[in-house]
């Protein structure tokens, strides 16, 4: 028996349009990032960018559970001594960029490395409901009726 390693001939992409209004921030990541990486494809590679175009509209509504609005805490760091910026979710969520709560959560589900960067450039994400890619006729992804407990109600 061998092992089936795709080709890039072998590759399809498919494109899937996804709504994070009222989604669990967790799920939704894990979610995109599996189709991301085409881990839901029989023909997965994990050394090939196998992964499907995902775009995210609403990114802005994603909702956290417990305290993570004001606990879940973001840091970053200006290059200076003593530079080390902080940020709740919350904050991020209510300012001008909210949709990198989303992109950062699967970010970091994805590799690191040239194939988790090639990967993450097949996501699209918008705060709003508007995005430019009706050309690409989007399959309908619904995460929040695939389980009870993706959705969560404000």
């Amino acid at each position: 028996m061998k092992t089936y390693s795709a080709k890039p001939a072998d590759i399809e992409k498919k494109w899937f349009i996804v709504d994070a209004d009222g989604v669990i921030l967790g799920r939704l990541a894990v979610r995109i990032a599996n189709l991301l990486r085409g881990k839901h494809k029989p023909m997965y590679t994990p050394h090939m960018d196998c992964g499907d175009n995902v775009i995210v509209v609403n990114a802005g509504k994603v909702r956290l559970t417990g305290n993570k609005l004001a606990g879940k805490i973001y840091y970053r760091h200006t290059g200076h001594p003593g530079g080390i910026k902080q940020r709740t979710a919350g904050q991020i969520l209510d300012g001008k960029h909210p949709e990198r709560v989303l992109l950062k959560a699967v970010e970091r589900m994805v590799p690191d490395g040239p194939l988790g960067r090639q990967q993450m450039r097949n996501l699209r994400v918008y705060a709003g409901a508007e995005h430019p890619h009706e050309a690409q006729a989007p399959a309908v992804l619904d995460v929040g009726a695939e389980n009870p407990k993706n959705r969560r109600s404000a």
